[in-house]
Order: C-alpha cells, then sequence, then structure tokens
C-alpha cells in the first residue's frame, strides 16, 4: 500500500484526540512548552491537532505538516495563520531554506519507515540553537511489563493491538530512542517520562477520575524509566 494511502487509512481510525490519550497529548504539551524557545515552530504529525491547541498561542509562526489531508485541513480552518502542508515527512522541504527554532515530533518516530532519517532531515531545518522535541510510547512502561508478565506480549517491545491500529512500526526504550538521536547528529539536552501507566487505556477511562489521570500523568515525571511514554529534547552540537 502506498504510504499516503497507509496514513490515510490508519488516520480515519486514530484515537490520539480521545480520552486519556488526549490527556497524555495535553501533558506532553506542557512538557515541550518548558523546553521550546522563542521563534517559529514545525510540528510533524499534528494528527488531530491536540498539541497543536495546546502551543499555537504562544507562537505566531507556525507550520504543520501531516499526510493527511483532513488533518491539515482542520487545523487551517480553525488557525488560519497556521502554515499547512500535506506531504510525506520524508518528502516534504521547508520553503525559501526556511529554518525552525522548534521542531516537534509528537508520535511520530514509532510510525515512520527510518526514524534516523526523519531525524537528519529534521536537523537540517533546524536553527542555530533551535530544538527538536520527541515524544514516544515506553517499551518498558508498566503496563507492558504486566501484559508480559500475564502472557499478553511475548517482550515489552511486541507491538500490542493499540500499536497495531495506529500503525507504529515499533516500539521505543530509551536506549533505542537515543541512539537514534545521537546517530543522526544530535546532542540530547533534556530527557524524561510522564505518564505512569499501570492499566490499560479502557481501564482508565472507564474507572479513573480527571484527578486521577492527571495525578498519574505527573507521577511518570518522578518514574521515567517505567512512565507509558518518554521524550527527548535534542540540539545541534555539544
Amino acid at each position: 500500500m502506498p504510504e499516503k494511502e497507509r496514513i490515510r487509512t490508519i488516520s480515519e481510525n486514530a484515537g490520539y484526540g480521545k480520552g486519556v490519550m488526549k490527556s497524555a497529548a495535553e501533558y506532553s504539551g506542557q512538557i515541550f512548552r518548558r523546553h521550546m524557545k522563542l521563534g517559529g515552530v514545525l510540528e510533524l504529525g499534528p494528527a488531530e491537532g491536540i498539541m497543536t491547541d495546546a502551543l499555537i498561542a504562544y507562537f505566531d509562526d507556525y507550520t504543520v505538516v501531516d499526510g493527511a489531508d483532513f488533518f491539515v485541513a482542520s487545523l487551517k480552518e480553525r488557525y488560519p495563520k497556521i502554515k499547512g502542508y500535506i506531504e510525506l515527512f520524508e518528502e516534504f522541504m521547508p520553503p525559501e531554506d526556511k529554518k525552525y527554532d522548534n521542531i516537534i515530533l509528537g508520535h511520530v518516530l514509532e510510525h515512520v519507515k527510518d526514524p534516523a532519517e526523519i531525524l537528519k532531515r529534521c536537523a537540517s531545518w533546524l536553527a542555530a540553537d533551535g530544538v527538536i522535541l520527541a515524544a514516544v510510547p515506553n517499551a518498558h512502561s508498566i503496563h507492558r511489563q504486566a501484559a508480559v508478565l500475564m502472557g499478553m506480549l511475548h517482550s515489552e517491545n511486541q507491538l500490542n493491538e493499540t500499536d497495531i491500529r495506529n500503525g507504529n512500526r515499533r516500539v521505543y526504550d530509551k536506549e533505542s530512542l537515543l541512539r537514534d538521536f545521537t546517530d543522526s547528529g544530535l546532542t540530547i539536552a533534556a530527557y524524561g517520562g510522564y505518564w505512569l501507566k499501570p492499566v490499560s487505556n479502557a481501564q482508565l477511562e472507564e474507572n479513573w477520575s480527571k484527578e486521577m489521570i492527571d495525578a498519574f500523568m505527573k507521577m511518570g515525571e518522578l518514574y521515567p524509566e517505567i512512565a507509558a511514554e518518554i521524550y527527548v529534547v535534542a540540539k545541534m552540537g555539544a
């Protein structure tokens, strides 16, 4: 299946803008905001735009790139000032050799064929003192560890049903995530995690209050090695 067709099919059934996944994207946006620079933003793979919603008020120069046309159209309708491109990340080229102060990859690297290629391309679009901010699911999350003990997964980095539905190609752990960045010539400026997740999304949404979910999002920052999601902030040079 051609990649754009694959992306459209997956995107039509995406769940990042609903339920506890929406809460996770919003919390990830709060973390990214701590590390972002003044200036322009390039967000790859905004999907339903939860991250965009959390950040766009702080930036006048905001660009999104997504392979799904309806995601880009929705964001441009909500935010007329936004610049939107319907392209694969592997084919996108910034106009007029534009450089960006912040490049966001929220739940992108687990989806693409070649993460190192994407990171190298992002590095070439980065302003001299800019940052790349990425978040991915964590293979060592306690809910994945429990799934292995219960025989639901053969290993922590095996794709589960949600991963497959969302079109994930891999599940990162800390070592593999940091390696993709450093192999791409980038320097790690910050690393961490968020969302301590002991049970499934469905169980959380059915039984937990918003206050409980918010608390466990924060607890994940205290225990990044077993958090549901991990993040990296990277830059060029030492």
